[in-house]
């Protein structure tokens, strides 16, 4: 994948491994691409002390059209929603200004002690709240 300047934006070409017999991208593609961009995205988050762990509480893939085979993609990861104790972040797949296919992705904040549902650390919610949709 090759990147942008914004952190969470890459950009690709559909490769053969990621698609069917008829040309079109498998949808547990869709879902492994835009947890890679995810990945990017949360690691150019600022650093806290004692962070809690992050788990997905929610994925789900919506499909406005199909991508097909050696077609240039653009995803771009942004946050949806901000919550006491979960992020919604929404990845977008693009491809000549038309919005192919979107993810959902909703993470829930644990305590790293017992697991127990933790509040998002202030300084998280403002990086967060930097790039809400």
């Amino acid at each position: 994948m090759s990147k942008t300047n914004r952190p969470g934006v890459v950009e690709l070409r559909v490769p053969f491994r990621d698609v069917d017999m008829n040309g079109q991208m498998f949808l547990a593609s869709y879902i492994s691409y835009a947890e890679s961009v995810l990945a990017s995205f949360w690691s150019s988050r600022p650093k806290v002390e004692d962070e809690p762990i992050y788990a997905p509480g929610k994925v789900s893939c919506i499909l406005h059209r199909p991508l097909h085979y050696h077609e240039t993609v653009t995803f771009t990861a942004g946050v949806d929603k901000i919550g006491v104790r979960s992020i919604g972040f929404l990845i977008a797949f693009e491809t000549d200004d038309e919005r192919a296919a979107e993810v959902e992705i909703v993470w829930q904040a644990h305590s790293r002690d017992d697991g127990s549902p933790a509040a998002l650390p202030e300084e998280t919610r403002d990086w967060l709240y930097s790039f809400l949709d």
